[in-house]
């Protein structure tokens, strides 16, 4: 987690706008990303979910449309800044889970050798 939010502050993005971002590039429901199903997804309240979306509107990371279907919620989609700052970052997570490979598998068959841990 260190890592990850090291990378995305790197990049000049705090990392619950990065969480942000990952949860609207993942989204796949029946209905478009609003900001409710944002909240809910980042486990937090909905105004806090507003406030969040109108810093990545600003940031130029989000744009956020009315919904032609009920026009009382916004729909969010990632702009093309977005895509290149997680392609970039995917990119360096990816580097570091290839380094951390080895040691984890070592890890694991260490403790797969000697059995349960004991509490």
């Amino acid at each position: 987690m260190d890592f990850s939010a090291s990378a995305a502050q790197e990049e000049g993005l705090p990392v619950q706008q990065h969480q942000a971002l990952l949860a609207i590039r993942g989204h796949r429901g029946e209905e478009p990303m609003t900001i409710g199903i944002l909240a809910e997804r980042l486990l937090i309240a909905p105004h806090s979910a507003t406030e969040l979306v109108g810093r990545l509107v600003a940031a130029g990371y989000v744009s956020r449309h009315t919904d032609p279907a009920d026009k009382r919620r916004q729909t969010l989609g990632l702009t093309a800044k977005a895509d290149d700052v997680l392609r970039r970052l995917t990119a360096i997570h990816l580097t570091e889970i290839r380094e951390m490979a080895p040691k984890l598998i070592d890890m694991l068959q260490n403790l797969q050798a000697g059995g349960e841990p004991e509490a």
